[in-house]
């Protein structure tokens, strides 16, 4: 998919120039000319990366930054004056990732925003793979609360996930019944022990082969259990 690009500069040229450069690198470009205008762009577009000049009608784009920094981590670099020293201070404590100093080598811009674009979507997906634990056949996906064994999805019970989800983030950690009593089910809980081993039991049955021999979540006799992929 292509990368999508929101400008916001005043100055028409500017943005005509950034646009037909950056359509020419493959990517959708959207403009805006004031400051309002490109904080409902925002707020209604995904985009994955923000032009956004300082001087600007309506709202300036440090106050634009700021508002955008409420609800949203899209990138943003900031295009500053030459030799405005506090402007590019300023943006980069209301949330800018970066600035630009006019006047601009268009060449630098188009580097400046391939490198941010490609950092942002190495940093997304370390963070969408580390809410995926794989072991073996087993599959869990922490954000989706789905599990797979071969690829086939495996229904668990909301407490058998928290369970399961625990020792398999945590792998080769022994956790004692009361331990996983006190973080599943919670402080206040007033079952005793054996619930978990009532869970666990029902657990094995559904993701192992041999629950009698089990190659996921293992007993530590006389300790407690602990997951091993």
């Amino acid at each position: 998919m292509a990368n999508r690009v929101l400008v916001v500069d005043d100055e028409k040229l500017i943005v005509k120039g950034l646009r037909f450069s950056l359509e020419q690198e493959g990517m959708e470009v959207d403009c805006a000319y004031d400051g309002e205008s490109a904080l409902n762009m925002i707020r209604e577009q995904e985009y994955d990366i923000v032009l956004l000049d300082i001087m600007l009608p309506k709202l300036n784009g440090l106050e634009v930054c700021q508002q955008t920094r409420e609800f949203s981590s899209v990138p943003i670099i900031m295009l500053t004056a030459k030799g405005e020293d506090m402007d590019k201070i300023l943006g980069l404590e209301y949330g800018a990732d970066d600035y630009i100093t006019k006047p601009f080598n268009i060449l630098e811009v188009k580097a400046r925003i391939k490198a941010i674009i490609r950092r942002t979507k190495k940093q997304q997906a370390a963070a969408e793979k580390s809410k995926i634990v794989e072991a073996g056949a087993l599959k869990l996906n922490s954000e989706s609360r789905r599990v797979f064994i071969n690829n086939r999805e495996v229904n668990l019970t909301a407490k058998e996930f928290d369970l399961l989800e625990l020792l398999a983030f945590n792998p080769n950690k022994v956790y004692s019944r009361e331990n996983l009593l006190n973080t599943v089910w919670g402080y206040e809980y007033l079952g005793d022990v054996r619930t978990v081993d009532v869970h666990i039991r029902r657990l094995r049955e559904k993701i192992e082969d041999n629950p009698s021999d089990p190659k996921y979540v293992h007993t530590k006799w006389g300790v407690g259990y602990y997951f091993q992929g």
